[in-house]
């Protein structure tokens, strides 16, 4: 792998499913695109709807949830790969709560059906450990959070850590389209659940920690490595 330039480049620390979880080929065919290879794919038909334009945000971040949100590097990214290497080692494996569709404030979404302590620790972990590796907001990062909208607390974490939504501001959660009006809702929501059938609601262990790459603005997020969990 080439690693990406710190100039142009993001890094992001993610949840994937594995390579051969069913979520992973049914989530990426929803969406349109393979995180894992880059490659288009052919997205099931929806009547009366526009599928490609509705998932083209989840689509060019590819099939996750956020750990730590995309950065730029204010280090090689040599250093931060051993950074993330070395977090990995740390933690340990654990069994992600069955997850479920929901309408997450308008979003489709996987959301974890419990609360799991095990998974705030692996995210708050994964905020905290690598935040070293994070070069500090521009002017117009800062800006394209609203922080003028933001709570006092969660503009102090866009301060702290470069990101709103962490530590207890964290949601799990898997976009699988933009915000929809409810009557989208109603039309694309049952296609979704008998696309994904079952599968969301298995067991699925977490083994990895993925680390997605953006080479430019614009350009596709794409899963540069996985690395175990050795803890």
């Amino acid at each position: 792998m080439t690693p990406p330039s710190a100039e142009t480049a993001r890094v992001a620390l993610y949840w994937a499913p594995e390579r051969d979880d069913p979520l992973h080929r049914l989530g990426a065919s929803w969406l349109g695109r393979d995180p894992e290879t880059g490659a288009t794919l052919e997205q099931p038909p929806v009547p009366g709807f526009d599928l490609a334009e509705a998932t083209a945000d989840a689509r060019l971040y590819g099939l996750h949830a956020t750990l730590k949100a995309p950065f730029r590097l204010a280090t090689p990214y040599a250093e931060f790969r051993a950074g993330a290497m070395a977090l990995a080692a740390h933690l340990r494996p654990f069994t992600l709560p069955p997850l479920a569709l929901e309408n997450f404030g308008g979003f489709l979404a996987l959301r974890e059906s419990q609360p799991s302590a095990t998974l705030q620790g692996f995210c708050d972990a994964c905020v905290e450990a690598l935040d070293r590796f994070r070069a500090p907001l521009n002017e117009a990062e800062i800006a394209r959070r609203r922080p003028e909208r933001l709570e006092p607390r969660r503009r102090a974490h866009l301060e702290r850590w470069g990101y709103p939504d962490v530590f207890g501001d964290w949601k799990f959660h898997v976009t699988l389209s933009r915000r929809l009006s409810e009557p989208e809702v109603a039309l694309v929501r049952p296609l979704l659940e008998g696309h994904l059938g079952d599968v969301p609601a298995r067991p699925r262990p977490v083994r990895e920690l993925c680390i997605f790459t953006q080479r430019a603005p614009g350009a596709p997020f794409l899963i540069a490595e996985r690395l175990p969990l050795l803890g």
